[in-house]
């Protein structure tokens, strides 16, 4: 992906329809606003796994193709398909990076070690859900296995720290939302995942369909904030309340931030012992590099503390856990 990155900036046509409509972007094109480069990325990588383009799948990988022939395959692709390319890049990217579940998994054990009750989990900016579904993974951490013997897959990032609790969570409904959420029963949906996971990172396809197997998450349509205001009138006693998102935050509006702050603190200030609510976040607290990545907070209630628990790639490559 580097090198088709090289590609599209010292190959692009400004003066095309495409470019044209690319111009039309105000304000951060790359990855913390608009994306336009990946929507470009995913939109070939689609290509080529539809077999629309016999040149640029011969150019992409497992196959290898010197620099000469992937621009030019490349470069024919986005003049041959461009009504595809119009198409395609009306849509933000869509990822749902299974890897992130890695510290949903230790961040959930630590509010079990806290309150142990039947979790109801809800997720903000679910996408396809495939996140919600974390109790069914295993992670691998410092040599040892948390997770169920029959997980559908096991996540190993390369960790540092302290290892996670044993406590074991248990979770007894789920749901999330998202303005766009995959029906990854649907192949147009699956296909557009499946596009911005690179073709040079077959693990990654490979968790992701390894998680798509198990998927039982229902995922709404619809505002995060208004959704969660709805979920958190409906929490049921007896249970803790989960809500977690991951890389999701930072992108809500400022008005949007602010009344999701309050509503969930406001239930905070309700919860007891029998009825926690739990507050899981992987999100960027300024660094938009990537070097340092992605804080890991959990807040808890009743007390409201909040625990610091590290930091993780925002691909969940790695994790920093401080435990």
């Amino acid at each position: 992906m580097g090198r088709v990155l090289k590609i599209l900036a010292n190959r692009w046509d400004a003066t095309s329809a495409l470019g044209q409509k690319m111009e039309e972007y105000q304000g951060d094109i790359g990855p913390a606003g608009h994306s336009l480069p990946l929507r470009i990325g995913g939109g070939l990588h689609a290509l080529v796994l539809q077999a629309k383009d016999p040149a640029l799948a011969a150019a992409y990988p497992p196959n290898i193709a010197d620099d000469a022939t992937l621009e030019t395959a490349v470069v024919n692709a986005l003049k041959t398909s461009e009504d595809f390319f119009l198409d395609w890049t009306l849509n933000a990217p869509q990822t749902n990076e299974v890897r992130r579940s890695a510290a949903l998994i230790a961040m959930a054990r630590v509010a079990t070690s806290y309150f142990d009750r039947p979790i109801v989990l809800s997720e903000l900016g679910a996408s396809g859900g495939l996140n919600l579904m974390w109790d069914r993974f295993a992670l691998q951490a410092n040599g040892d296995r948390f997770g169920p013997q029959d997980a559908v897959l096991t996540l190993q990032p390369e960790w540092s720290g302290p290892t996670p609790p044993t406590s074991l969570p248990h979770v007894v409904d789920r749901s999330g939302v998202d303005l766009n959420p995959l029906n990854l029963n649907d192949k147009n949906d699956t296909l557009r995942l499946l596009s911005y996971l690179w073709a040079d990172q077959p693990h990654r396809v490979e968790l992701t369909r390894g998680a798509m197997s198990i998927l039982s998450a229902q995922v709404d349509k619809g505002d995060a904030i208004d959704w969660l205001e709805t979920r958190l009138a409906s929490a049921p006693e007896g249970h803790m309340h989960m809500i977690q998102h991951t890389v999701a935050w930072q992108y809500f509006p400022k008005e949007k931030q602010d009344k999701g702050t309050a509503l969930i603190e406001a239930a905070g200030a309700n919860a007891t012992p029998e009825t926690p609510l739990a507050w899981m976040q992987m999100e960027t607290d300024g660094d938009t590099t990537g070097a340092i990545g992605a804080a890991l907070t959990l807040r808890l209630w009743p007390g409201d503390v909040t625990l610091n628990l590290g930091r993780a790639d925002f691909h969940g490559r790695w994790i920093n856990w401080t435990g």
